[in-house]
């Protein structure tokens, strides 16, 4: 017992930790102001989760521990809506919005204008959540307005979202709203996605939207999401009269507002907002691609009612999409940590969703070979998702026939070696491993945060230990020490000291993380973590051939032949025997205790917990399997390999008897664990 508390104090404890965690959250994730430091935050979720789990009936809904929590699935139930989400008809300029207003007055009988609130129009996925008692009950998507998906598990992965409301604890509410990426995070994103070798999203919207419908909450966790909430359904049954009172609820209640609205006495004024949200859009951290406008006053809005699709008493105003030309000044080249060798387009400056643009990624020969781009070209330039700048298209008309065409290189531009396009892809690679572009990027994809987390080694350094010689691999990070750092140029002493002191201390990083710094192909953060968890050590994922490795979710054929032809090289081998001698960890925690226990009959497996386990919950039988490279599923269907039942283990026990799934009693799997788990 956690702490030698009993029952009644665990429960008391356990609610002043979920109330204390999620006022931390609130200062960290919505107000940007932590009061404690990440340690602190952490030690709290770790007594939560201690009384969690030796108190299995203190789990509630709204612990911060079922933010992400579940095993993937298979599939998105069904929910269908009490209250359909309507769309909303669109205003393209001041005419039809005019109109708009025309109707409504018309329609309400009145000669005078009825007060409006305008709202941004966040250009993300609508979603609907119902709490039950002050509780995160429910999550669903908008789906077609009638029937939507249940998302529930991976909204309460938003860390903006509150689990629980701050005052209505009684009763059912639903609250609608959008859920949404950061500029910022989506850009992050796409990064990743494109050092990964996966296809980019093309735009903030659909990146939500994918983050949204991912099977398995962990990859939405890490998505950075964020929620605006602005409606209340039957407000008027909770003593709100008007759209101004619904926003104002929201925010007592703990929930996300982009608080950003105005409420307007009449259309001038509305008219007044659009023209200062048409600039001012472009500084907010997420895209907003028009204002809604609502009528105030609800009881109103059961006057005007609604039209088969849309409501009469809201429109959205779209703002036009910004497009301006410029000219392409030159192309030029840059060879990244694959070899690829990316064109990008020098443009002349222009002015775009705030901030000036001069530089575009034209990707790959056969794109700009499709737009027909040339040096010289005047083109129609716009931000997609309002951040990555692109060329939509060249503007033919103004072609004077001095434009150059452009043809990526056969020599890569920073090592002279004879560059190659393989027939299945896309991109012109250098093959030379010690080009210094490749091994620069190289350098710095392995020193990142998601890799091997070593502070102090940014651009400027990894340059100057790249062109000096100083690092010819990765693996010759490990043999500088403060002496040699300190003679590489602008090194201090005491920053010499501090980056050697974080070398050493990256040697601990986990299995995972190595494999995500090694750089292979198509691998990266989640795919590693799934390859760490199924093979446990890198002698074992180097006996694996490539049905074994497609037999681990998520990684299909082309993933798996990147992975055995990286590890068929010998320049590759070499790397990984110098980091494993320097004292780089190449096996996953516990993998030394594991002697006892037979990791194939668990590594890809599909396993279900069903009934009541007397020498440990089911939570840590679970996480028990999950080390050992285990799949766990909530149900028991014909992909199901294995069914562990406790006492009373109900009708999934049933179930597999039927479809003949292999069935172990606890004694059994306790069996099996022994020697990587203490019970």
């Amino acid at each position: 017992m956690p702490g030698g508390l009993d029952f009644e104090d665990a429960a008391k404890r356990a609610s002043e930790l979920r109330r204390e965690i999620a006022r931390h959250d609130e200062l960290y994730y919505v107000l940007d102001s932590p009061e404690i430091e990440d340690s602190e935050y952490d030690a709290l979720l770790r007594e939560l989760a201690g009384i969690e789990a030796a108190h299995p009936g203190l789990l509630t809904p709204d612990s911060p521990n079922m933010r992400v929590r579940g095993a993937p699935r298979g599939e998105f139930r069904k929910v269908v809506h009490g209250t359909p989400m309507q769309s909303l008809d669109n205003a393209l300029d001041r005419g039809e919005l005019s109109a708009f207003f025309d109707r409504a007055r018309r329609a309400l009988g009145g000669e005078e204008d009825e007060p409006w609130v305008c709202e941004p129009k966040i250009d993300g996925l609508a979603v609907s959540l119902i709490y039950e008692g002050g509780v995160l009950e429910n999550a669903s998507t908008r789906g077609d307005g009638q029937v939507g998906e249940d998302v529930t598990q991976n909204v309460r992965t938003i860390r903006t979202l509150p689990l629980r409301l701050k005052r209505h604890q009684s009763g059912r509410v639903e609250v609608r709203g959008e859920v949404c990426m950061a500029r910022e995070d989506f850009a992050e994103l796409n990064r990743r996605r494109e050092d990964e070798g996966a296809p980019l999203f093309a735009n903030p919207r659909n990146a939500a939207a994918g983050s949204l419908r991912q099977l398995d909450p962990s990859v939405t966790a890490s998505r950075r999401l964020k929620i605006f909430l602005y409606h209340v359904n039957d407000a008027l049954s909770l003593g709100i009269e008007t759209q101004h009172g619904i926003l104002s609820w929201l925010e007592g209640e703990g929930l996300p507002t982009q608080g950003r609205s105005r409420l307007c006495a009449a259309p001038e004024e509305v008219y007044a907002y659009l023209d200062e949200w048409g600039s001012a859009r472009f500084s907010e951290p997420v895209n907003t691609d028009g204002v809604v406008v609502k009528l105030n006053r609800l009881e109103l809005r059961e006057r005007l009612g609604s039209t088969s699709h849309a409501p009469r008493w809201a429109i959205a105003f779209k703002y036009p999409p910004e497009e301006k030309r410029s000219k392409v000044l030159d192309i030029e080249i840059s060879v990244g940590r694959t070899g690829a060798l990316t064109p990008t387009a020098r443009l002349e400056p222009v002015r775009l969703s705030g901030t000036t643009v001069q530089r575009a990624s034209l990707h790959n020969q056969d794109e700009i070979d499709r737009k027909d781009i040339r040096i010289g070209d005047t083109v129609w330039v716009r931000k997609a998702g309002e951040i990555i700048p692109e060329i939509l298209r060249v503007d033919i008309d103004a072609r004077t026939g001095g434009e150059t065409p452009f043809r990526i290189p056969e020599i890569c531009p920073a090592c002279g070696a004879v560059a190659a396009r393989i027939a299945s892809e896309a991109a012109v690679r250098c093959p030379n491993r010690s080009c210094p572009a490749q091994l620069q990027e190289a350098v710095l994809h392995f020193v990142s945060r998601d890799c091997m987390d070593i502070n102090g080694m940014g651009e400027r350094l990894a340059r100057r230990l790249t062109e000096g010689g100083f690092v010819k691999s990765v693996a010759d990070i490990y043999d500088l020490t403060p002496e040699t750092l300190a003679g590489v140029e602008r090194m201090a002493e005491k920053s010499a000291q501090n980056l050697a002191e974080a070398i050493e201390a990256s040697k601990g990083r986990p299995f995972y993380a190595v494999l995500n710094a090694l750089g292979i192909r198509n691998v990266g953060k989640k795919t590693a973590r799934d390859i760490a968890r199924r093979f446990r050590s890198i002698d074992a994922l180097m006996e694996a051939d490539e049905s074994e490795l497609s037999g681990v979710d998520g990684i299909g054929p082309v993933v798996a032949a990147s992975i055995r032809a990286y590890l068929a090289d010998g320049h590759n081998l070499s790397v990984i025997a110098r980091l494993a001698e320097s004292g780089v960890s190449m096996r996953s925690d516990g993998e030394e205790g594991a002697a006892g226990a037979d990791v194939k009959i668990f590594a890809g497996k599909k396993f279900v917990f069903t009934g009541e386990l007397s020498s440990m919950t089911r939570s840590e039988a679970e996480r028990a399997a999950e080390s050992l490279g285990a799949g766990i599923s909530a149900s028991v269907s014909k992909k199901t390999d294995v069914v562990v039942a406790g006492a009373n283990p109900g009708s999934k026990h049933d179930r597999a008897v039927s479809l003949g799934v292999e069935i172990w009693g606890e004694d059994e799997f306790i069996d099996k664990i022994k020697g990587i788990w203490e019970v």
